[in-house]
């Protein structure tokens, strides 16, 4: 399997530049279990599919960390048949849905958002199980899920908006995208979160 993401940072503050290389800076404990590149347009991250999701939150976070208007956007992609098998996505093998199984239930038991980041965000995800049956039933699971989660904030046309502590809000894209679709599946999963908003509601 491959799995991956690739994302950008865009921190709207006079100091942007230290800002995004602390994002950077906070990869490197993954160092060794994700492969990651970065140019002048985003950073790739190859690796187990949950990790993948852990490491971009450490990287919002420690970019944010110091306050202003910072935005990830990313898109999340695994079992890409486009893609070559990659040893290193292997680490954390996929749990397949079992036939009949409460999607819902089963990433619920799985939601271990871990302590508080302190960060208030919004968020907005787009789910494509892509070549799965029933890939509509699959997305409306995920945003039962996302509800019993208490991280929905409402539907938008195309999207699903969040709303939460960065470490509820991240760990819940986390099973969006491990849970909702069987571990052959290709499924692609685009973000955006943003922290410190001038936007009100």
């Amino acid at each position: 399997m491959f799995s991956g993401t690739q994302f950008s940072l865009y921190p709207m503050t006079a100091d942007f530049v230290p800002a995004i290389l602390r994002g950077i800076a906070a990869l490197d404990v993954y160092a060794g279990r994700i492969r990651r590149e970065t140019d002048e347009l985003s950073t790739l991250l190859v690796g187990p599919p949950d990790l993948v999701v852990q490491a971009m939150r450490d990287a919002f976070v420690a970019t944010a960390r110091n306050g202003g208007h910072v935005v990830l956007a990313g898109t999340l992609s695994r079992g890409c048949p486009g893609e070559s098998d990659d040893p290193i996505c292997a680490a954390t093998p996929l749990r397949a849905p079992a036939p009949g199984e409460d999607l819902v239930a089963a990433a619920l038991a799985r939601f271990a958002p871990g302590p508080q980041a302190g960060l208030a965000v919004a968020a907005q995800i787009s789910l494509y199980p892509l070549g799965t049956e029933a890939h509509m039933a699959r997305i409306g699971a995920c945003i039962d899920f996302l509800k019993a989660a208490r991280v929905f904030d409402r539907s938008k046309n195309f999207c699903t908006k969040l709303r939460g502590d960065a470490a509820d809000v991240f760990a819940a894209i986390e099973r969006c995208y491990l849970d909702f679709a069987p571990a052959g599946a290709h499924v692609v999963l685009t973000i955006t979160v943003s922290a410190g908003s001038p936007t009100k509601g």
